[in-house]
């Protein structure tokens, strides 16, 4: 990820190749969502021994401080079960907000997965007409586990 003087300013980071950040990385992600760090720590560890494609997690660092982040997960907790891999717990601190690394994340989570032979892949959010300004479409709505109201799926497929 580039800034503005076309130096590398943030490096995305897949945690199966830096497992020295998983700790970190889980506990980061429990601050955000409230998932328990342990769930997350599971799931990273499932990422770096399990050779499967899913689960994957990725944070983006500033240094050696994690700024944002995000996973795919087979089902991202709602009841529309065939629609998966699911993008999950995409987070970016708030002071970087608005610098175009939500989409960096996106883009290269989308090319990851193809490599990992995944083209196809799923998200449900709360936001309206964010995820379209990078290439998802809306698919339906979906009911999220414990939730009230219904949220918005998305699909992204890549060529």
């Amino acid at each position: 990820m580039r800034a503005e003087s076309g130096k590398l300013r943030y490096s995305m980071k897949k945690i199966r190749e830096h497992t020295e950040l998983k700790e970190s990385a889980a506990e980061w992600f429990h601050s955000k969502w409230s998932i328990p760090a342990e769930a997350y720590l599971e799931s990273m560890e499932q990422c770096i021994c399990g050779g499967e494609s899913v689960p994957q997690w990725y944070v983006v660092m500033d240094g050696d401080r994690i700024i944002a982040g995000l996973g795919v997960i087979e089902n991202d907790f709602h009841d529309r079960k065939d629609l998966s891999p699911n993008v999950c717990a995409v987070y970016v601190e708030e002071a970087y907000r608005c610098q175009g690394i939500a989409g960096e994340m996106l883009h290269f989570v989308c090319r990851d997965m193809k490599e990992r032979g995944i083209d196809t892949l799923y998200l449900l959010t709360d936001h309206n007409s964010f995820y379209e300004r990078y290439g998802w479409e809306f698919l339906c709505m979906a009911q999220g586990d414990g939730e009230e109201e219904q949220s918005r799926m998305y699909v992204r497929r890549e060529a």
